[in-house]
């Protein structure tokens, strides 16, 4: 089973990326931010919760977040592998993955960080601010967003690093000359 956690911070291409890879290696995406979403969508009570705590700027709970994981995973039995797309965003989330996985006889085959500058995330998400109108992208909820990310978020690197799973690709550039940096990654697992 191919699992792999695609990183990196808001506008880094993750979910552009993710799309190629899925269609290329057949695997079950799972972004947290999809799942939150669609939960706001359908009005359910997580996402009630959900809708307030990403309007107030917050990141969701891991508990919220695993569960709804976890239940991602279970509905795929089938799956030849997973792309893990915004999580993990903690080590104590990176231990629950981890541990859940192995419960269930797999693991993470691959960590593949985007690395992106903060002046180039702004200038990808304010273009997609237009284009889409996502309330996360809202300039006073992408600095925190990023700030989140470079304060906290990045210190889940050393976990998988420490474990020989961490490898970085350039994501800035043509989108076809980041994927096939990223296939030529995913190929050598």
């Amino acid at each position: 089973m191919l699992n792999l956690v695609l990183f990196g911070p808001p506008g880094a291409g993750k979910g552009t990326q993710s799309e190629k890879l899925i269609e290329k290696y057949n695997l079950v995406h799972i972004s947290t931010g999809d799942l939150f979403r669609a939960h706001i969508k359908g009005q359910t009570e997580l996402g009630q919760q959900v809708s307030q705590l990403i309007a107030d700027g917050n990141l969701v709970p891991d508990s919220i977040t695993i569960a709804m994981l976890e239940e991602e995973i279970k509905r795929n039995p089938d799956a030849t592998g997973f792309i893990f797309d915004g999580f993990p965003r903690t080590v104590a989330q990176a231990e629950s993955l981890d541990k859940f996985l192995t419960d269930n006889n797999t693991a993470i085959t691959g960590v593949i960080a985007l690395d992106v500058n903060e002046e180039e995330l702004t200038q990808r998400i304010a273009k997609r601010q237009e284009i889409t109108g996502r309330a996360d992208d809202a300039a006073d909820k992408l600095k925190k967003r990023i700030e989140e990310y470079f304060g906290k978020t990045i210190h889940v690197l050393p976990y998988y690093e420490s474990q020989g799973k961490l490898s970085k690709v350039n994501g800035i550039g043509d989108i076809e000359t980041i994927f096939a940096e990223l296939t030529a990654v995913i190929d050598a697992y």
